[in-house]
């Protein structure tokens, strides 16, 4: 059943339209889409927030709601991708999500942690996010004018991670999902 889900979302994922990097540029809300992955539900669960892309192409891979109104870039390099999904199960636990957010502090990232730039895909090219120190292509891919689809592929897993992406608005307080 799992990889039947991953085939279907990836079917998906391969009929959305492409983007262009400058497309990216802003903050992003995120959340994750079901696909039988082993990281599904884990950031929710740890208050994950989303991505922002800045002008220069480079990007703050991980954003975490900290407190209400503030936001902490998360570097990824701490959390080594293989030893995660192996945790995945705790990720989704109360347990890991009181300990993630005592630890945001200690694991911020004081740059940007990723780069945008386009990569080809079976279908063509689209943007994509390279992480700067983890194995990790993050794939975009268009829904509508606000929101965007990506896929995350770790080098050596076929499994892949899927997410939502919306624009905020500026003028917006509140999470938009």
């Amino acid at each position: 059943m799992t990889v039947d889900l991953q085939k279907a979302k990836q079917k998906w994922f391969q009929t959305l339209q492409p983007l262009r990097p400058a497309e990216m540029v802003g903050l992003w809300s995120g959340v994750g889409i079901p696909a039988g992955h082993p990281l599904d539900g884990v950031l929710e669960n740890l208050q994950w927030f989303g991505k922002r892309f800045h002008a220069d192409l480079r990007a703050d891979a991980l954003l975490f709601q900290w407190r209400p109104g503030r936001l902490v870039p998360i570097n990824p390099a701490y959390f080594p991708i293989g030893m995660a999904i192996r945790l995945a199960p705790f990720g989704r636990t109360a347990i890991a999500r009181n300990w993630f957010s005592h630890l945001q502090k200690a694991v911020r990232a004081r740059n940007t942690t990723a780069a945008l730039t386009v990569r080809d895909m079976d279908v063509g090219e689209t943007v994509a996010m390279v992480y700067d120190n983890q194995p990790i292509i993050d794939y975009f891919r268009r829904i509508d004018e606000r929101e965007i689809a990506g896929m995350m592929c770790v080098a050596g897993d076929d499994r892949r991670y899927f997410f939502r992406l919306r624009k905020v608005d500026p003028t917006e307080r509140e999470n938009p999902f």
